[in-house]
């Protein structure tokens, strides 16, 4: 028979376990404020720092970001350059679409498929899949892009990386409006 120590430590891992393959619900953010919405965020300049953590939460990859965001109607096109820290460069380019509901679809050249999202409030979620490269092998993940308006024309983003529904890493984000150059 098992002792109640025992049993309590098989329901603590369980529920850890479990609680990598669940997610919230975009409906938790109802009513939050600052609202956020892509078209407005994503448009002109934008710059961004981030790091990379493994499943043990140890940082594997930093990187800095320009980004530049533009808009025709509901159609929008985010244009993105990596930095990383280890002296590599990486672009991507977004072709994202808004509802008036908030809901989101976008396509980029390495996304396998459609992202797909929405916004509610302060947040804006995302889920997509790709091929990630690490260390010379391709991995097909899946994300989990989670990104929360902030005052001071901040978002914080948060992506957690799985692969057969467990959390293998996680990436944060931290990106702030920029005010347009002047011509």
């Amino acid at each position: 028979m098992n002792s109640p120590k025992t049993l309590g430590g098989l329901i603590v891992a369980s529920c850890m376990l479990f609680s990598g393959c669940v997610s919230p619900e975009i409906d938790t953010y109802t009513g939050s404020t600052p609202e956020v919405t892509a078209k407005e965020f994503f448009t002109g300049p934008i710059k961004a720092w981030g790091i990379v953590q493994d499943w043990r939460g140890r940082v594997t990859t930093r990187f800095d970001a320009d980004m530049v965001g533009s808009w025709d109607g509901n159609v929008g096109t985010l244009e993105e350059d990596f930095e990383f820290y280890d002296g590599k460069r990486q672009r991507r380019v977004w072709t994202l679409y808004e509802a008036d509901d908030g809901a989101i679809t976008g396509t980029a050249p390495d996304v396998l498929g459609q992202a797909i999202g929405q916004t509610n409030g302060s947040a804006l979620n995302l889920k997509y899949q790709m091929d990630l490269e690490v260390n010379g092998k391709t991995y097909r993940v899946n994300f989990d892009d989670w990104m929360w308006l902030m005052n001071d024309e901040v978002v914080i983003n948060r992506a957690y990386i799985k692969k057969f529904g467990l959390t293998v890493g996680q990436l944060t984000v931290f990106m702030q409006r920029q005010a347009p150059a002047e011509e």
